[in-house]
């Protein structure tokens, strides 16, 4: 499936879908280096760079498409980016969720990159100073001008998360209509300024200061209204989304241990009908249908899916697999042209 799209035309495509969120040409172009290679297996390579969106090691792990060991110059394959949950952990979508084994990834090229804990793939506010980490900057200027630079990467692209990488690919696709032609978002936040407390308390739970990454919901109530996905909803009405989400009630894919208790939710426990045990995914829930309401009233093609479960289950694992149709078929080429 690779094609005969010269180098210069995906960068040009992508330097100005990149240039919708302030970044030029010139910022996207400089590959992030020095780069090592490690292979992890058959089809899994890794890569690690220096990022200075970051300040720190980038990490990021392709699984690979047939013929890509092959590839000349001009090779291109279409391109499914998933991002990960709040650990940041890219490793996940091999080792729980086993990518590597779904037959129509056989052509495509998977990224997955990796993220600082808690790190909500966005730029963090840090008291209005910006900074590292800009994890949302990493993916845009520093993961995707690389892997279509040098690793295969083509301008057909979509996208896919769990948790905060959910929140990740929505927010990317609405803020840069056109970057991505299908989006899936697995339990997320995807309009999290309706429920800040819990978010900053889901941050302080695991050692991050929350205000670091949005500002206080009060006092810098624009800046979580700017990253927030609910808000951009318009800039998607051109992309294909996949919404799902548990309800936060006992589901099949459960384990025995029940999501832990997060101090600073009691409000939203107490406001939860009383069959729910992750109040986290209730509020996910919650969000998941507000989001796709608005998207249907905007025309957007949308799909939203609201199953039994909790924020600690294996979802993703799941609803990666009822999602895979609608973003391969956004993957294939729609006529003459880049691939």
């Amino acid at each position: 499936m690779s094609s005969t799209c010269t180098r210069r035309t995906a960068l040009t495509t992508t330097a100005a879908l990149l240039a919708a969120t302030g970044v030029t040409p010139a910022q996207a172009a400089p590959a992030p280096g020095p780069v090592t290679e490690r292979r992890l297996g058959p089809r899994l390579v890794e890569l690690g760079f220096d990022s200075p969106a970051l300040a720190g090691r980038g990490r990021v792990a392709l699984l690979t498409p047939r013929g890509w060991d092959r590839r000349g110059p001009r090779d291109r394959w279409p391109v499914l980016y998933l991002l990960a949950g709040g650990d940041g952990d890219h490793t996940t979508w091999t080792t729980l969720f086993q990518v590597q084994e779904l037959a129509p990834l056989r052509d495509i090229l998977v990224v997955m990159p990796a993220m600082p804990l808690f790190g909500f793939w966005t730029d963090w506010w840090n008291g209005g100073k910006g900074g590292a980490p800009a994890v949302r900057t990493h993916v845009l200027r520093e993961v995707m001008p690389l892997v279509e630079r040098a690793y295969g990467a083509g301008t057909r692209r979509a996208a896919a998360g769990e948790s905060q990488g959910g929140f990740g690919v929505l927010g990317m696709a609405a803020r840069v209509p056109g970057l991505f032609r299908a989006v899936a978002s697995f339990g997320a936040p995807v309009h999290p300024v309706r429920h800040a407390e819990m978010w900053l308390s889901g941050a302080t739970y695991v050692g991050v200061d929350g205000y670091r990454i949005f500002g206080d919901p009060w006092r810098q109530w624009d800046v979580w209204l700017e990253w927030d996905p609910y808000r951009h909803a318009a800039g998607l009405r051109s992309t294909r989304v996949h919404l799902s989400s548990g309800d936060g009630t006992p589901g099949p894919l459960d384990g025995e241990e029940p999501d832990p208790h997060i101090p600073g939710t009691e409000k939203w426990v107490a406001l939860a009908d009383e069959r729910v045990v992750s109040v986290t995914e209730a509020v996910c829930g919650e969000e998941t249908r507000l989001l796709g309401a608005r998207l249907k009233e905007l025309g957007a093609p949308v799909t939203t899916r609201i199953h039994p479960g909790t924020h600690s289950g294996t979802y993703g694992h799941r609803e990666l697999r009822v999602a895979l149709p609608t973003l391969v078929d956004a993957l294939r080429p729609a006529g003459p042209g880049p691939r």
